[in-house]
């Protein structure tokens, strides 16, 4: 039996919006199954999925702006508003989660284009989880907006550091017991980190 195109898929609505970009991103996973990301053209893409190059221009420059809208994608649904002090943990665990079922797509992306790629998609998806943490730990603290974003920066670099080192060894640790490391190293941290920015802005007022 024809398997169905990412395009006829969108048109019997097993697809939802945005529809385009969605049949795009399906075509280019199914592509990256079967070879390196770099020998995939945007016609290869385009092709499969029976959308013109037009429509794919007017959605993204080219293919590696298409990866990381993938990635960016795919994160955002794993995180679902896991984004507070209680559930911070879980959140991080579905972006493990989301980064394993994607094992092929990201492992492809990593070896052809490059570490820096993951790394900023890694960087973009993990300082949406902890500045929604230290936003919710500042609600009672009158702390500077560049100092919730330097405590968020700081933290960010340690996740995905942990995380580029998991998946530069192919994924094959344990991500739960990872995580689960990473819970007790960071335990009461940000909550110091706020605790310490205020103390020092109270005394440079009071200078």
């Amino acid at each position: 039996m024809k398997s169905l195109s990412s395009w006829e898929l969108v048109r019997k609505g097993r697809i939802v919006p945005n529809t385009t970009k969605n049949a795009l991103e399906t075509s280019l996973k199914k592509l990256v199954a079967q070879k390196p990301l770099d020998k995939i053209t945007i016609n290869d893409i385009t092709s499969d999925c029976g959308i013109s190059r037009m429509s794919f221009y007017y959605h993204f420059k080219d293919i590696y702006d298409l990866v990381e809208w993938c990635c960016v994608e795919d994160g955002k649904r794993a995180l679902q508003g896991k984004k507070t002090y209680d559930t911070w943990q879980e959140g991080v665990c579905q972006i493990f989660e989301a980064v394993m079922e994607n094992k092929t797509f990201i492992l492809n992306v990593y070896r052809c284009v490059g570490r820096g790629k993951v790394e900023r998609y890694l960087h973009k998806l993990t300082y949406q989880l902890i500045v929604g943490v230290v936003d919710e730990k500042c609600i009672q603290a009158d702390l500077r907006q560049e100092d919730r974003v330097f405590i968020a920066e700081f933290y960010k670099y340690g996740f995905v550091g942990v995380m580029l080192d998991w998946i530069e060894g192919g994924m094959r640790d344990d991500y739960e017991k990872i995580v689960e490391m990473m819970s007790i190293t960071l335990r009461g941290c940000i909550t110091t980190s706020i605790h310490n920015f205020q103390e020092l802005r109270h005394s440079d007022n009071k200078i």
